[in-house]
């Protein structure tokens, strides 16, 4: 039962087009909160929420760059998570 709950965990915290939208960014490799912010025109406080969000569900992690966090992608299958129910959410409107 501990594979469907962390299964469960991982869907929740991919619940917001936000985070969907971040972890998208992120499937081409680490980027600081500045990088993010920029590239889906958004908030930093909203980023930086979000990201503790999928921080905390262990889908990112960050590493210190200076004075900046670079934030990436704990594991690959969730780009591919991500990418493949974008994919089938397009199927599904046509």
């Amino acid at each position: 039962m501990s594979d469907y709950q962390s299964a469960s965990e991982l869907l929740r915290a991919l619940s917001a087009p936000m985070r969907i939208a971040i972890v998208t960014e992120l499937a081409s490799g680490p980027k600081c909160v500045h990088e993010i912010v920029q590239a889906l025109e958004a908030p930093q406080p909203l980023i930086s929420q979000h990201l503790r969000v999928l921080r905390g569900a262990r889908v990112v992690a960050g590493q210190r760059r200076g004075r900046e966090i670079a934030y990436a992608l704990t594991d690959e299958h969730i780009a591919h998570i991500v990418a493949d129910a974008i994919h089938h959410a397009g199927e599904t409107h046509r």
